[in-house]
């Protein structure tokens, strides 16, 4: 679990130089040159949210939008260190989540589908005491095994949004802590990580530590997608829990 206090240190400590609030002074060439360093950062988060989006907004309108992210990111934060990464990863992720409710990118009818499915998949747990398995759930709810990944993807993101709305609340948006907020965060996320067993801590790892998609953790963790959607989601309302506990 050592990657535990480096996810905690990276979002609590993500403030650098810009300690008193203020937005950073970069010169053009400067903000040029960090831009270009972290466009494979933006590439990789764009990448990985857009598997999960169905193309609900051009690949190249994402990127575009992930590098205003990172750049009011470097305006944030000062001259760019080594944790710079983490800090910049959930300005460049929230920009484009907002970007993606914004523009209402789950149809009504994906929205009620996936209700329905929701409301059903609870009725069976509550029949059979227990929750279900990627099997019973197909057969329960009579969905092909694309039906139940693309339900499986819907929810995942729609709670990575609400989610990464507590992390963005949780480390700040305007100002940098003090130390003792600082101490405050690193241990509120150390303490979420903990909370999960050690299969979804290497899942969560993978996805915000690493950027990987859902396809790249399945074939890592030799799962399918399916169920690392179902890990996903675990982890992330027992963090959630334990963050806005």
């Amino acid at each position: 679990m050592a990657y535990v206090e480096q996810f905690g240190n990276a979002y609590a400590d993500g403030y650098g130089d810009g300690s008193d609030g203020a937005v950073a002074v970069h010169s053009p060439a400067d903000e040029q040159k960090y831009l270009l360093s972290y466009a494979p950062l933006v590439k990789r988060i764009v990448r990985q949210l857009n598997s999960q989006v169905a193309g609900a907004i051009d690949r190249d309108d994402m990127e575009q939008i992930g590098l205003i992210g990172l750049l009011e990111a470097l305006r944030r934060y000062g001259t760019p260190d080594e944790t710079f990464g983490s800090y910049a990863s959930l300005r460049i992720r929230g920009a484009i989540l907002d970007e993606l409710r914004r523009q209402d990118w789950r149809p009504r009818a994906v929205r009620q589908q996936s209700h329905k499915l929701r409301d059903g998949v609870r009725a069976l747990t509550r029949k059979l005491g227990r929750e279900p398995n990627e099997q019973e759930i197909m057969t329960g709810l009579s969905l092909t095994p694309e039906q139940y990944q693309a339900y499986q993807l819907d929810e995942n993101a729609e709670l990575i949004a609400s989610f990464d709305e507590v992390l963005q609340e949780t480390v700040g948006q305007d100002s940098a802590p003090g130390p003792e907020e600082q101490l405050m965060v690193r241990r509120s996320l150390e303490q979420a990580l903990r909370s999960l067993d050690e299969r979804e801590q290497r899942v969560v790892q993978m996805y915000y530590e690493f950027e990987l998609s859902y396809k790249e953790i399945a074939a890592v963790l030799d799962l399918t997608d399916a169920r690392v959607c179902q890990l996903n989601k675990a982890a992330l309302n027992k963090m959630k829990a334990v963050l806005a506990a």
